[in-house]
């Protein structure tokens, strides 16, 4: 058997068994560690802008509290 009839036959198994590369998926799904991360992270920020909402709220009924105050003599 000739070194050339064992070449080519080689080259083909070769060859067959590289394929073109599979595109990335457009859409992945996060991993549950890091949507539990970004969970942890917004909840806080979110407590934050309730407290700032209601310290808002409560600056302008005191306001109003003032003002009444002011014009009732």
């Amino acid at each position: 058997m000739d070194i050339r009839h064992c070449l080519l036959p080689s080259t083909l198994v070769l060859l067959a068994g590289c394929s073109n590369p599979q595109p990335p998926e457009t859409e992945r799904r996060p991993d549950p560690q890091a949507a539990a991360m970004r969970e942890a992270i917004a909840q806080p920020l979110a407590d934050a802008k309730a407290a700032a909402a209601a310290t808002e709220e409560a600056a302008k009924a005191e306001q109003k509290a003032m003002q009444a105050a002011d014009a009732a003599p």
